[in-house]
């Protein structure tokens, strides 16, 4: 065997380092609080005290011993070596690969003359982590049904990481999943650990393929390691749809904020005209984002004037239950629209900033080509989360977000229009324009 290492494969790091687990992790700092923790050691015993996992890669441990080991490890499937060379006492050799990849690995004597220890990755019935990060809607929930086809493709025991809010959403709809929360995690050993997230700046070590090139929500799929048509198909997760409806006018439900100004509707006029029109038409029309007002320094959005006020902090199974009986949603590429997907109503998404590409199929999507768009989706654009005002191929502020601003409310009403759950009507004349629950 040789000494050849392909260094963007492996991480060595002295055992002592592994106390701290950013230590044998890929994993770019700024995530580390956004996922809960692996155990600093891997949790297999081999042999001779040597230990090994699959705990966010390959990770095989050798003791402090004073005795030399050769390893090898390959990408299985792909028949590739990755790794083959002589071990120091008491490290850990590490994957950079952090993503799903069937590793195959050997333990020989110094002097390759016994093979002591070889082991290829197999889920079946084992104990596997799945890793969120923490505080997202729409990410969590474009992920969520990857995960019960992974369970199932593997066998695996499923432990899901995500934030209690996604606890409350989905546990009862999926009861072969065991939740914890980010805190908790110290406290498992698992065989296997992965982790789901929207990693930028061109990262190989999290992703298979960047983000951007396959979707939002498919990326989870490659993540986890699943590639045909039938997994990757945008489906839906589970939701509880079963409470009584408690309004009992037609009524349209809309959410008009999002986390940046490129997100937004940015057309000044837009929500105006559309919410006049569906009253005009004899609809309630329920504004259900978590702020009535948004922004940053001297610029702020606010709830448009003639929607009723269902704005708060409410738990998602109450959005769920409003969402559901609507004749239709309108939202942006946000949180609250991947939850109405999952509600089984008709979804109108406008958005510019982001491709067709990057969420769930809806025939009522409201995009246009005529000017700048898609640079969410650009791999040569890395989104800045902390910039709330974020547009980086306009600079000037009155050419900024040109992918909505071109966005009539003329298209998005005949789009509407379209929607076979849509009733015209009278004007809605409780409402009159007044903001009220």
């Amino acid at each position: 065997m040789g000494e050849e290492v392909e260094d963007s494969a492996i991480k060595v790091v002295d055992s002592g380092e592994a106390e701290n687990s950013s230590a044998v992790s890929a994993s770019a700092p700024e995530q580390e609080n956004a996922y809960g923790s692996i155990p600093s050691i891997p949790c297999i015993e081999a042999v001779e005290g040597i230990r090994y996992d699959f705990n966010q890669g390959l990770r095989v441990f050798f003791p402090d011993n004073g005795k030399k080991y050769k390893l090898v490890f390959k990408d299985a499937d792909a028949g590739l070596l990755l790794y083959n060379a002589l071990t120091q006492p008491g490290t850990i050799v590490s994957s950079v690969k952090k993503y799903y990849i069937r590793y195959q690995f050997e333990v020989w004597d110094e002097k390759e003359e016994t093979k002591l220890f070889e082991h290829t990755l197999d889920l079946a019935n084992k104990e596997v982590c799945v890793q969120m990060p923490v505080n997202t809607i729409g990410d969590s929930v474009g992920w969520f049904s990857y995960l019960e086809r992974f369970q199932k493709k593997h066998n695996c025991k499923l432990v899901v990481c995500v934030s209690q809010f996604m606890i409350d959403l989905f546990a009862k709809q999926y009861p072969n999943f065991r939740f914890i929360l980010k805190e908790e995690t110290a406290s498992v050993a698992p065989y296997a650990t992965y982790c789901l997230g929207l990693f930028f700046q061109g990262n190989k070590e999290n992703q298979p393929i960047d983000f951007r090139l396959v979707g939002l929500h498919r990326t989870a799929g490659y993540i986890l390691g699943l590639r045909t048509k039938e997994e990757l198909e945008d489906i839906p997760p589970r939701l509880d749809l079963s409470a009584r409806r408690t309004i009992k006018e037609k009524y349209v439900c809309i959410a008009t904020k999002a986390s940046a100004q490129c997100k937004l509707w940015n057309n000044p006029f837009g929500w105006d005209g559309v919410i006049r029109f569906l009253l005009n038409n004899g609809y309630r029309v329920l504004c259900i984002d978590k702020s009535p007002i948004i922004g940053k320094d001297d610029l702020y959005n606010t709830m448009p004037w003639g929607v009723e006020d269902f704005t708060g902090e409410h738990p998602l199974q109450e959005r769920v239950n409003l969402i559901k009986d609507a004749d239709f949603f309108i939202g942006l590429s946000s949180g609250l629209t991947w939850l109405a997907w999952c509600c089984k109503v008709p979804v109108v998404l406008i958005s510019g900033f982001t491709l067709p590409s990057c969420e769930f199929y809806t025939p009522y999507r409201i995009i246009r080509y005529d000017d700048c768009i898609g640079c969410w989706d650009d791999v040569r654009e890395n989104f800045d989360h902390n910039d709330f005002f974020w547009c980086p191929r306009k600079k000037e502020r009155s050419e900024k977000y040109a992918c909505s601003r071109i966005i009539t409310a003329e298209q998005v009403i005949n789009t509407i229009k379209t929607i076979p759950t849509f009733k015209e009507g009278s004007k809605n004349n409780e409402a009159k324009g007044k903001p009220r629950k």
